[in-house]
């Protein structure tokens, strides 16, 4: 069976909508997101937006309760009475800053932000998975969870970043497709994970100073 989160500029809407479901079970059920917290959004070569409701666990969604939306967030055609997530806006500004990508996770990981919580970044410079793969993290400010805040906290941060923690928040991932995003997602709740166990136990100690250069020039592909 083909991966339902790897898709093109040809994939149908339908198969589209069932990728979102798949990925917002794959997210609940490895703990990503819990209740009916957390939001998901592919776009059309439109440029128009597959987004899921508010309101729902996005572990147990249905493919006819994905909502579609244009680039101003304005609701094309939404089964039920649905409405897409409060977090829309932050959506859009990604795909407005992100030409390429075409794929959004808001999650909310208890590692990553637990580390936000005891005012500490996603360290870069002690797991080769993190230099090799995401590079830098960052850690937004604070801002008002479904607000326009949210997309102002990542507005300088995203063009160059696929993964953001959202400070006392979340988790934002981007990628050209679901499966990227995901990735993105589980890598950054893995690390967290790792940083918090060792620092619990005692100093943590780096990668070597000399190997983070190297890492860096394969992740860019130099």
């Amino acid at each position: 069976m083909n991966n339902l989160l790897r898709f093109n500029a040809n994939t149908t809407v339908k198969h589209l909508r069932a990728a979102l479901v798949e990925a917002g079970r794959i997210a609940y059920t490895r703990g990503l997101l819990t209740s009916n917290d957390g939001n998901l959004s592919v776009r059309l070569g439109s440029g128009d937006i597959l987004i899921t409701p508010s309101g729902l666990c996005k572990g147990r969604l249905a493919p006819d309760d994905i909502l579609l939306i244009n680039a101003a967030g304005d609701v094309l055609h939404a089964a039920g009475g649905l409405k897409p997530t409060s977090e829309t806006p932050m959506h859009i500004e990604v795909y407005r800053r992100r030409p390429d990508a075409r794929a959004v996770i808001h999650a909310h990981p208890p590692y990553a932000v637990a580390l936000t919580l005891a005012g500490k970044n996603l360290r870069a410079d002690i797991l080769p998975e993190i230099a090799l793969t995401l590079g830098d993290v960052p850690t937004t400010d604070f801002a008002l969870p479904c607000s326009e805040e949210n997309a102002a906290a990542i507005r300088a941060l995203i063009p160059d970043h696929d993964a953001l923690i959202l400070r006392q928040h979340g988790v934002l991932a981007v990628g050209a497709t679901l499966d990227h995003a995901l990735i993105a997602l589980e890598r950054v709740e893995s690390c967290a994970q790792v940083q918090v166990l060792a620092e619990m136990m005692g100093q943590v100690t780096p990668l070597p100073a000399a190997m983070l250069p190297q890492l860096h020039a394969m992740r860019r592909g130099s």
